[in-house]
């Protein structure tokens, strides 16, 4: 899988520079088979991001670049503030739950410094020294790989973990929330850990600002009958918000 993810970002970063890609140039350049590549180009096309064409592809969409952390916490802070707040009014007393990485679930994290009898499991490393001097708070680290550009612990350490625990709820923020395709990351990794969380918690709540709507990364976490409660901000458009309803997505405008 790990292959596959890398050939496949590899493909998608040809479509970025160049605006089409050939099957037998791919070929060559990767050196893997026709058939593999074909597969590579549909799941491309499934995620909406390329087109299928008579011997390659085309691109449809240019994914969003990964930034740092310091690049994410600066974009929307007051959004993302404003959404770390209102995502806390829903953890109770004697509520366990998981904290994903991210810049938006730092805002969540910081508004629970007062929270009482409450179990947090991250793997943000941010999320864990925001959290690691508060007094109601018992805290949980995964285990694991710490991947530098986005200060989260991942690998199979970090899910192996997750199987001895149940979970009220799971705050997980995205890169992407695409009403087709679902919520995605960039790096293959986090979304296997994200889809592990899933399936720990009773309660699936994303965190996103309303420039996540409409944007697909390379990894997908979940489709969207696994998301039961979005938080966002008033920017979100009338497509996504009829969309969610639609679902039978609780919509939450933090405002």
């Amino acid at each position: 899988m790990r292959n596959t993810s890398q050939r496949r970002a590899s493909i998608l970063q040809a479509l970025t520079q160049h605006g089409s890609v050939q099957v037998a140039a791919l070929v060559d350049q990767l050196g893997v088979s026709a058939v593999t590549i074909r597969s590579d180009l549909s799941a491309l096309e499934s995620q909406g991001l390329a087109t299928r064409s008579h011997g390659g592809a085309t691109l449809t969409r240019t994914p969003p670049p990964e930034q740092t952390i310091p690049q994410k916490d600066a974009l929307n802070h007051e959004q993302k503030e404003r959404i770390g707040a209102w995502a806390a009014r829903m953890v109770q007393p004697g509520d366990n739950i998981i904290i994903d990485s991210g810049t938006t679930t730092i805002s969540l994290a910081r508004h629970l410094r007062e929270a009482q009898n409450v179990t947090v499991m991250t793997n943000g490393l941010n999320i864990a020294w925001e959290l690691a001097d508060a007094p109601g708070v018992d805290l949980i680290l995964t285990g694991g790989l710490l991947r530098k550009q986005s200060l989260s612990i991942q690998g199979t350490q970090a899910e192996a973990c997750l199987q001895a625990y149940s979970f009220d709820k799971l705050f997980l923020g995205v890169d992407g929330f695409d009403l087709q395709f679902g919520v995605t990351t960039h790096h293959e990794a986090e979304a296997s850990l994200n889809h592990k969380m899933v399936e720990r918690a009773k309660k699936i709540i994303v965190l996103a600002d309303a420039s996540k709507f409409g944007r697909v990364s390379l990894h997908r976490i979940v489709q969207l009958d696994r998301v039961h409660t979005v938080i966002t901000d008033a920017s979100i458009s009338a497509e996504y918000r009829d969309g969610l309803l639609e679902a039978g997505i609780e919509l939450l405008i933090a405002e």
